[in-house]
């Protein structure tokens, strides 16, 4: 007989959460669901997850508890707000966090939760929506092997990936990693499409052009055709959480007396777009910084 799976509990249905628990539920969990909007649980509660009430009682009810929320603020609320997992956190149970967070904040939390008997595991993710959908996700955890061994058909049907690169904490500084080369990746993409319509070539055959090429990436594959269309609707990503991961990078690097003069060029940029009211919008509108009006040559 095959081993029972274990009961899990999810807080965090957004973009990334949505399909991470559709994926769970599709592989059979039992999987008990929060959200701050109780609205978004709908969808999977149809599916098949039970909704419950308040953080606690996900706690109550699971033996795995999943995060996956917008920043560490909100990690520290539902641990610490009345009716929070914190409190309710019993001995042997394990919260895995999907949030990209602060590794310092990570590691204060793991230490709070080890004093109710309780383990932690910071697994933040890459790969966006399609690779949550497909169960494409790249795990990067922090964490004691014996946990990642605990949470191994947990990730299985989400990732084709995991790596544990440490200890508690070391997941979110590797996902700060990967955002500081997403983030400037995505401006550098943004400045070469708008510098190659200037010029007048068919800036829509830039992608395969580049496929397989030094220069090829996924965040060249999913931005380059939405530049070139000037399609930006229904976004999978936002600036605001690339600008999000920048401000985490710049934390991290003046703990560590570190110097990142090209993240912090990147933030510059991204500010840019928030001052213009394109925080909430794809990344793909990045392009906007560079592009010229036709009546004057100077940006937009």
């Amino acid at each position: 007989m095959s081993e029972a799976l274990p009961s899990l509990g999810f807080i965090g249905l957004g973009l990334m959460g949505q399909p991470i628990c559709k994926r769970l539920l599709d592989a059979g969990f039992q999987l008990n669901i929060w959200n701050r909007t109780p609205t978004k649980a709908e969808k999977l509660a149809a599916y098949g997850a039970q909704q419950v009430s308040s953080p606690a009682e996900i706690v109550k009810n699971s033996e795995i508890i999943g995060l996956c929320v917008t920043d560490t603020a909100s990690v520290q609320h539902l641990l610490n707000q009345p009716d929070g997992l914190l409190e309710a956190l019993q001995p042997g149970q394990l919260i895995v966090d999907f949030s990209s967070i602060a590794p310092l904040a990570t590691r204060q939390f793991a230490e709070q939760a080890r004093k109710r008997g309780a383990d932690w595991v910071d697994a933040p993710v890459s790969g966006g929506v399609q690779g949550a959908e497909l169960g494409q996700l790249a795990i990067m955890c922090g964490g004691s092997p014996s946990s990642l061994d605990r949470l191994q058909g947990v990730f299985s049907p989400l990732a084709r990936q995991v790596t544990r690169v440490g200890e508690v904490g070391s997941g979110q500084v590797a996902k700060i990693g990967n955002q500081m080369l997403v983030s400037c990746n995505a401006l550098v993409i943004a400045e070469m499409l708008a510098l190659a319509e200037a010029s007048g070539i068919e800036v829509e055959q830039l992608p395969a052009a580049f496929a397989g090429g030094f220069a090829d990436s996924l965040p060249l594959q999913i931005l380059a055709p939405r530049i070139a269309a000037k399609d930006y609707a229904n976004p999978k990503w936002t600036v605001k959480t690339l600008l999000k991961d920048l401000q985490l990078a710049a934390d991290l690097a003046r703990q560590e007396d570190q110097a990142t003069p090209m993240s912090h060029l990147a933030a510059q940029l991204m500010q840019m777009q928030a001052t213009q009211g394109r925080l909430e919008e794809d990344p793909a509108t990045l392009v906007e910084l560079y592009r010229q009006t036709p009546q004057t040559g100077k940006s937009k």
